[in-house]
């Protein structure tokens, strides 16, 4: 925190005042007079800058610090060293922005919490990514159409609620939307259900194999 002190404009208001006086009731056509005046403005500015109390202006520097490491700390969090999947991470930070304030906007219960649960899926969809860099081309297609066609869509609708009117396009539009959010949840639950195929894959025959082994010691009753 820096305190910086600032000159009372009370002193510009005493120069000017002195000037016009001095342009009225004092010659000011010779050099000489020139030089009065110059030193006389300059007296009576500095004696009124010394006088009238100075405005101190605060900075708070020590918050402007703490947000530029927050900043930086953020940016270090979402680089991950891939552009990739570092663009992956800004397009779906974008991408839940915009359907927060969906959400907040469409009036529609049931729409709202879809919004919400492809908020959740679209998050963890990334999360899973970064964790697992190889599996960034599985969901290239999820990025690059159905995320930015959804929030296409949903735009439509809101923009449709707010028209505030019933009618065959507006209605009919509207309910295909909350068709394809059906099917939407269900494609999202399935991407996010894909990326887990090989370590469940793995999974299974760890178990098969650790079955086997303990079937031949005669460490399991069958």
């Amino acid at each position: 925190m820096k305190e910086k002190k600032i000159p009372s404009a009370v002193s510009y208001y005493v120069v000017a005042a002195a000037s016009i006086f001095w342009a009225m009731s004092l010659p000011l056509y010779e050099v000489a007079h020139f030089v009065s005046f110059g030193i006389v403005m300059l007296l009576l500015f500095i004696t009124s800058w010394q006088i009238w109390p100075k405005k101190i202006q605060v900075e708070m520097k020590v918050k402007k610090v703490e947000d530029k490491k927050a900043k930086e700390e953020e940016k270090k969090i979402a680089s991950t060293g891939d552009p990739e999947i570092d663009k992956m991470i800004e397009d779906k930070t974008l991408a839940l922005l915009e359907m927060k304030r969906l959400d907040a906007n469409i009036i529609n219960e049931k729409i709202s919490n879809q919004i919400v649960h492809l908020q959740d899926v679209t998050d963890k969809i990334v999360a899973r990514v970064v964790e697992n860099p190889s599996k960034k081309k599985q969901v290239r297609r999820f990025f690059n159409y159905y995320l930015a066609t959804t929030i296409k869509l949903l735009n439509a609708y809101d923009r449709m609620d707010e028209a505030g009117i019933s009618g065959i396009n507006i209605d009919g539009t509207k309910g295909k939307i909350e068709e394809m959010m059906e099917t939407a949840v269900d494609a999202y639950d399935k991407q996010l259900d894909y990326l887990y195929k090989d370590e469940a894959l793995d999974i299974s025959t760890d178990i098969t194999v650790m079955e086997n082994l303990m079937k031949s010691e005669g460490l399991t009753e069958k």
